[in-house]
């Protein structure tokens, strides 16, 4: 339980996880300027250029429970610190990929970039969430979503002025030098980012240590994760939710394109989407859990969700440009409230269902996938109905599925 005035101790570990979440929003939303540059430097269709979604966000499902095998033995820093060194080797093929204008070297590279950071989130998601009271959890998380989401904005401007300038009117070879640069700038500040990990002064924490006596008498009676269904139902919330979170800003620029917009103008639309999370992030702070409880604030984002999906279906030109913009709004409070929902009362389990909950994160991989197939063989419009199911879903979970003890 959190004592009387012990949030003030938590300030500088979560400062320290601030930055991660900063490096976390940079590497993930890149993505997005770097599908639209690989697709016209490798002259790609959809399906191929979200591949590179596939191959960064594949590694969470292959790397969720491994990571929480390190984390147990290294315990959260030292497994914070590997995971830097991880991603940074992965920045670092970079170089050897646009020499070789290599697109599958590239998906190696954005593989272990991916496999990096699951280390990182399986250690920081229920880090945040231990250090302090489980009741406010939701706008902790929403604190590390501002930098995360800053950090995106950041890279949409930075990447996108350098990489999706002129695109199309050089050779692929010529244009795929464009990323050397940045990306050895990047390799050399997540190596300082992992010695600085290593040797700074944050804290081990214990999973049990804010639980209370019913909580310690429900995990007791229990053997298992897949005995408690509030965590089930909230891994495959999670694949929903950055499912739908990765089509709405990876994929914006792309469908900006396909109705007109030029790559000028394209190129910024992805920031759009990070604007309208930034700004669900900061109300999220404010309101929760002061004025919304996070359950609350997660079945709204859902609605939001649902009649945005709609939106960018059923109107044209810039007004479903901005529908699918805006779902950034609508996805603010989704993600912060999953994991306080999904992880309470887990006790002894927490670090495996934290491992169970990144996996989740897959749904980043294929959604994507899906949304580029029906790209090239519906409409890049019409694509977005499949938004809605997912939408559909998280509503269900905010309302009941979180709720449930037993199966």
């Amino acid at each position: 339980m959190a004592q009387p005035g012990k949030p003030q101790s938590y300030l500088v570990p979560l400062l320290i996880i601030g930055v991660l979440f900063f490096i976390f929003g940079f590497v993930t939303w890149v993505n997005s300027v770097l599908i639209v540059f690989f697709k016209e430097a490798f002259q790609l269709s959809t399906f191929s250029s979200n591949l590179v979604a596939f191959a960064f966000f594949i590694s969470y499902a292959l790397m969720a429970i491994p990571s929480s095998w390190v984390l147990k033995k290294t315990g959260f820093k030292n497994g914070m610190s590997f995971g830097l060194i991880t991603m940074a080797v992965g920045t670092l093929i970079f170089v050897p990929a646009a020499k070789s204008v290599s697109y599958p070297l590239f998906l190696v590279g954005l593989f272990l970039i991916g496999i990096g950071l699951t280390v990182l989130q399986t250690a920081s998601n229920p880090y945040v969430t231990i250090l302090g009271p489980r009741e406010s959890a939701a706008q902790r998380i929403s604190f590390m979503g501002v930098a995360n989401k800053l950090a995106g904005i950041s890279s949409q401007l930075i990447f996108g002025s350098i990489l999706l300038s002129s695109a199309g009117t050089v050779s692929a070879a010529a244009s795929l030098e464009k990323v050397v640069t940045p990306y050895m700038i990047l390799t050399g500040v997540l190596i300082v980012l992992a010695i600085w990990i290593r040797f700074s002064n944050l804290p081990e924490v214990s999973e049990e240590d804010d639980e209370v006596d019913t909580t310690q008498a429900v995990t007791t009676t229990r053997t298992s994760v897949w005995q408690f269904p509030n965590l089930v139902l909230g891994v495959l919330a999670l694949f929903c939710y950055v499912g739908a979170e990765v089509i709405s800003g990876d994929t914006i620029i792309n469908y900006g394109k396909s109705i007109g917009f030029s790559n000028d103008e394209a190129k910024y639309f992805t920031a759009y989407t990070l604007y309208g999370m930034l700004a669900g992030y900061i109300l999220g702070i404010i309101l929760i859990p002061k004025f919304l409880s996070q359950q609350l604030a997660m079945r709204i984002g859902a609605i939001l969700g649902l009649v945005l999906s709609v939106g960018a279906i059923f109107t044209t030109g810039f007004t479903s440009v901005l529908c699918i913009a805006l779902i950034g709004f609508a996805n603010a409070p989704i993600w912060p409230a999953v994991w306080p929902l999904a992880l309470n009362k887990l006790g002894k389990f927490t670090k495996f269902a934290s491992a169970l909950l990144i996996m989740g994160i897959t749904g980043g991989a294929i959604l994507p996938l899906l949304h580029g197939y029906l790209t090239d063989t519906v409409s890049p419009q019409l694509a977005y109905g499949m938004l809605i199911p997912l939408y559909a879903y998280i509503l269900y979970y905010a309302l009941i599925g979180h709720k449930r003890q037993s199966w």
